[in-house]
């Protein structure tokens, strides 16, 4: 199958391709249905283009420096190792008019002026787990395109932002030095997921980001014995997560942080775990586009539109259970359904 976007993408100039990959990722995030074929078809065609790219993570709370961090990060690996660098910055969209800033790219001033360089914020549309609906699709393009290495940095809202560790190779959680006593450095969510904590703005304090070194590694310790399986020593897996400190501001550090990811990657290369991950990644993502495809064809079915006014009008008043309601709309697609196979 060739795609008509998928020449530029491969073999186009520098300047053809970051047009090419712009217009790609803008037709992955079209809601059109003419759209989504044309999408369908343009992933079908790239797939045999893909998989070669380090994808990789980043999360963190807001103010821990997570854009001043993969600029910095960015800038090291193009000048110093000759790679390029895709960087998609999802932003979180307003709840009230659901648009967004997207201002990532411009927080990365210097990043967005380097030639090997491609970065695209999205707003998160609602989406849960930090990330943009599109965001595993524009991956795809990223790595088609010939960027040795992706990183998704995500909205960074708190302890559940864990949907970019089901679509990265290796996953890294930003944390200030002051960020909290030895509880929460345990508290599950991010931390026990994380392949590697970065201590950031370690220069404002050096004796803080020591302490929270020392606190976050036992803690981290302690989560290997009944957190994430793929942190499993008694498995005897070959990665136990990491912690480091640095800043990004000054750019300190970053090359330590460039070994760690390395040797992360070559163990989990060499063990096949990383092929693992994917395929799991892989099927992951099918179900949760076989989950939104269900709840958009739910909404669209006939009955269910028919009688779905009713129905809320009585849950808001009060006077029908909304599980009830719940049940009473899916039994009518339901019967529906059985009635077209019978």
């Amino acid at each position: 199958m060739n795609h008509p976007s998928i020449d530029p993408l491969l073999h186009g100039s520098s300047a053809v391709r970051r047009r090419a990959m712009a217009k790609a990722i803008t037709l992955l995030e079209s809601t059109r249905p003419d759209h989504r074929a044309q999408a369908d078809e343009l992933l079908t065609a790239l797939l045999p283009h893909t998989g070669r790219a380090l994808r990789l993570g980043i999360s963190g709370v807001p103010g821990v420096g997570k854009s001043t961090f993969i600029e910095a990060l960015g800038l090291h690996l193009i000048r110093e190792h000759a790679l390029k660098v895709a960087v998609l910055a999802i932003d979180p969209s307003s709840t009230v008019s659901g648009g967004s800033i997207l201002g990532d790219k411009t927080r990365m001033e210097q990043l967005s002026n380097e030639q090997n360089a491609y970065i695209r914020p999205s707003p998160s549309g609602g989406t849960l787990g930090g990330v943009a609906e599109k965001t595993r699709e524009s991956m795809l393009v990223c790595e088609a395109a010939g960027y040795n290495v992706v990183i998704v940095e995500t909205v960074g809202v708190g302890q559940s932002e864990i949907a970019v560790h089901g679509m990265t190779d290796m996953f890294c959680v930003l944390q200030l030095p002051n960020a909290g006593d030895d509880l929460q450095a345990i508290k599950k969510g991010v931390m026990e997921l994380a392949d590697l904590v970065v201590i950031n703005k370690a220069d404002i304090d050096p004796h803080a980001a020591m302490r929270a070194q020392a606190q976050i590694t036992s803690s981290l310790r302690l989560l290997m014995l009944h957190g994430n399986p793929d942190h499993d020593w008694k498995a005897g897996l070959v990665w136990r997560p990491k912690v480091i400190t640095l800043s990004a501001l000054k750019g300190e550090g970053v090359d330590e942080f460039w070994a760690v990811v390395s040797e992360f990657r070559a163990m989990q290369t060499g063990s096949g775990r990383l092929t693992a991950r994917r395929e799991r990644q892989a099927l992951a993502w099918m179900w949760e586009r076989i989950d939104a495809g269900l709840k958009h064809a739910f909404r669209q079915h006939p009955q269910v539109q028919a009688l779905l006014p009713r129905l809320q009008a009585e849950v808001a008043g009060g006077r029908l259970a909304p599980s009830t309601a719940a049940r009473n709309l899916l039994a009518a697609q339901m019967d529906k359904a059985q009635a077209a196979i019978d």
